[in-house]
């Protein structure tokens, strides 16, 4: 029997971030950080973070396309972060937070192409969109220790300073999305 539930992977920057958004909305079945893009099979956090590797810092979200459809998730994707800054979001530098989709389905590809292009013809600042769309070849799961951060740390600083004013955001700009969801899932 086929599965009702689809995956998207995004890459915004930080994954304890893009969790901690995706985790908040109605109709995402599981969120779970990770890695993609790189050339290192099963890479650790540390070989990672050196930038080296290729890969990005992503969230691989599950989710019923019956309550939540692929482009909502874009829409929260892109406002969640600054998708025209180059391997950069805030202090976090280099290839590994850079803004990414990675596209599970041909029909991904092309809302994500779209949507990129939408977003740049209503660009009040004019800044070019860095986004990129690639086909998901593999998603390897973080340490267990990365899984669940924010609701398990929200006290540390980066969880205050960083984190935080991003759920804020998009619990004020898509209250209708986060029915009957909590900052603890």
């Amino acid at each position: 029997m086929e599965s009702k539930y689809e995956i998207a992977v995004f890459g915004g920057g930080c994954f304890w971030c893009t969790e901690a958004v995706f985790a908040m909305l109605k109709g995402v079945i599981s969120v779970e950080p990770g890695y993609a893009g790189g050339t290192v099979t099963d890479p650790t956090y540390e070989e990672v973070s050196t930038g080296t590797t290729g890969h990005a810092e992503v969230t691989r979200v599950v989710f019923d396309p019956t309550c939540m459809s692929f482009d909502t998730l874009m829409t929260v994707f892109f406002a969640s972060h600054d998708p025209s800054t180059l391997n950069r979001q805030g202090n976090d530098v280099g290839t590994q937070y850079r803004s990414v989709i990675f596209y599970t389905t041909p029909e991904q590809k092309g809302k994500a192409i779209d949507m990129i292009a939408k977003l740049e013809r209503e660009s009040r600042e004019g800044n070019p969109i860095v986004t990129e769309v690639t086909p998901l070849e593999y998603f390897w799961s973080a340490e267990d220790y990365h899984k669940k951060y924010y609701a398990r740390h929200k006290e540390q600083a980066y969880c205050q300073l960083v984190i935080n004013p991003k759920l804020k955001k998009i619990q004020k700009e898509f209250a209708e999305l986060l029915e009957g969801k909590s900052l603890e899932s």
